[in-house]
């Protein structure tokens, strides 16, 4: 009897244990933390991964050594942007015995279950989904699909862990929001970021930006793209995800996405390399490629059926997020009718669907710039001269939409400009840290573009309101990586 009761005692406690957080002994963990991504008025999309460990391998660790043509053989640092040596990577080794997911900072995945609960914040019934392997084919990630949600409704949400033997592992909670119905006002607050290098966090945690947009109380974070870095490490499958685990085993990101629902945007250094397209086929990125690089980042982050996709945020806010690597034309084939960054059928919706909407204001996100200004140098995005054709074609779509603007990634400074023949208005959201901000002289203030220029790091939001008289305001604020606000603009309803 004895016996009984301490092993019914000995449950309640692994059960309360699991419940709050706290690590089971033997795992399965969740190092990396989850994430909820796409969500609606009355769905979302949760991902989940199992890990080995609770936390990511030291830094301490060994590191990959890349063997070169020249028959050089070097091993980088994975906290410095040191340039490789010249020459092809002809094989990526490892110490005896060891893989990708002995390196530094890696967090290696594990077969094990996972399940969702959620429920509306405060109530007491939990919702939950059924049990699920991940995939050791990707990552040993698992990603689940919540429907028949409330709109505009906080969530509580908590994600569960066992071994395949059916052993309970670590608990993790958190909580997200739901999107207002499409006729209904209510208040909207969304931050945006870019350019997330590994080498140039600016804590010893992550980075600053997370904790300060927490205190924004956001309904959601759009990340726009340069999520991770590619070029320099990725030389193989295993090396780009291990880009993803020591990114998003950082306490700052873990720690903001369990509270915050965002939607993830690719660019190019997180498909392959710098400016990269679909044919392109960079000797230097060694067993990596560009299919492979897609297929990735639909298993490392929440994502529905497209890469592209219009979310409605209530009666006053939709906002786009296009696709800009999927469907481009080579940088370096000549500009024409025929050369295009989104491709015929993304643009067509594009264009059918803002025309067709009848939110207050339409936020067109994209993970490159549209208007501008850039180096003279690029040739990658719709403000270079080498997609000028569609370029102009876009812009002038957009330019007679009413409470119409564009927000954009991939450039290292923030800027609000505004086109000097269209009238377009463009935000760039900068980088996420300090040490990532440049490419951009602070002195190179252009009159006939630039409404605020800021070679900084931090992050852009835009706050969707009615002001005392109820008439519904878009105000955008760019943050430095503290949080304080250093420039504001507010939209408002030109109808």
């Amino acid at each position: 009897m004895r016996h009984l009761l301490l092993t019914f005692m000995a449950l309640i406690v692994s059960s309360i244990t699991a419940a709050n957080g706290a690590h089971a002994a033997d795992g399965p963990f969740q190092a990396t933390g989850f994430k909820v991504g796409e969500m609606t008025a009355d769905s979302a999309i949760v991902w989940t991964r199992t890990t080995a460990r609770p936390e990511p391998n030291p830094a301490d660790a060994p590191m990959a050594t890349f063997v070169m043509s020249t028959g050089e053989r070097f091993t980088p640092n994975a906290r410095r942007r040191d340039a490789n040596p010249k020459g092809r990577i002809t094989a990526v080794e490892y110490p005896d015995g060891k893989s990708a997911a002995d390196i530094c900072y890696a967090t290696p995945g594990v077969a094990a279950e996972t399940r969702v609960l959620y429920r509306v914040m405060g109530e007491g019934k939990w919702m939950e989904t059924a049990w699920a392997a991940v995939d050791p084919q990707s990552d040993y990630t698992r990603q689940f699909a919540l429907s028949n949600l409330r709109p505009n409704t906080k969530y509580e949400i908590r994600i569960e862990t066992r071994s395949p033997d059916g052993k309970p592992g670590e608990s993790l909670d958190g909580g997200f929001r739901t999107a207002p119905a499409a006729d209904q006002a209510a208040r909207v607050v969304f931050a945006v970021s870019t350019g997330q290098a590994f080498t140039d966090q600016d804590r010893d945690d992550g980075f600053q930006i997370y904790p300060s947009m927490l205190k924004d109380d956001l309904s959601f974070f759009v990340h726009t793209g340069d999520i991770v870095y590619y070029d320099r490490l990725a030389k193989t499958p295993a090396l780009a995800d291990w880009h993803w685990q020591r990114t998003y085993s950082r306490d700052t990101n873990v720690d903001f996405h369990r509270q915050v629902g965002s939607y993830f945007i690719k660019d190019d250094h997180d498909t392959l390399i710098d400016d990269c397209w679909p044919t392109m086929k960079p000797g230097s990125m060694f067993e990596m490629t560009f299919e492979r690089g897609l297929k990735i980042f639909r298993y490392q982050v929440p994502m529905g059926e497209r890469t592209y996709r219009r979310i409605r945020w209530g009666r006053d806010l939709e906002v786009w997020m296009v696709e800009g690597r999927d469907f481009r034309s080579a940088n370096n084939e000549p500009d024409g009718p025929e050369k295009t960054i989104w491709g015929a059928e993304q643009k067509r919706w594009l264009k059918q669907t803002l025309a067709a909407s009848d939110a207050t204001f339409r936020v067109l996100i994209s993970p490159t710039p549209i208007v501008g200004p850039d180096r003279a140098s690029k040739r990658d995005n719709h403000s270079n001269a080498n997609f000028q054709h569609e370029g102009d074609e876009i812009r002038a779509f957009l330019a007679p939409l009413k409470n119409t603007v564009v927000v954009c990634g991939d450039r290292h400074w923030q800027y609000h400009s505004v086109h000097p023949e269209t009238g377009v208005r463009e935000f760039s959201c900068g980088p996420a840290s300090d040490e990532h901000a440049g490419g951009w002289r602070q002195s190179d203030f252009r009159d006939d573009y630039h409404k605020y220029l800021n070679v900084i790091g931090g992050y852009l939001t835009g706050a969707v309101d009615r002001d005392a008289d109820g008439h519904p305001t878009l105000t955008f604020r760019y943050h430095d990586v503290n949080g304080q606000v250093k420039y504001e603009h507010i939209v408002r309803d030109e109808r």
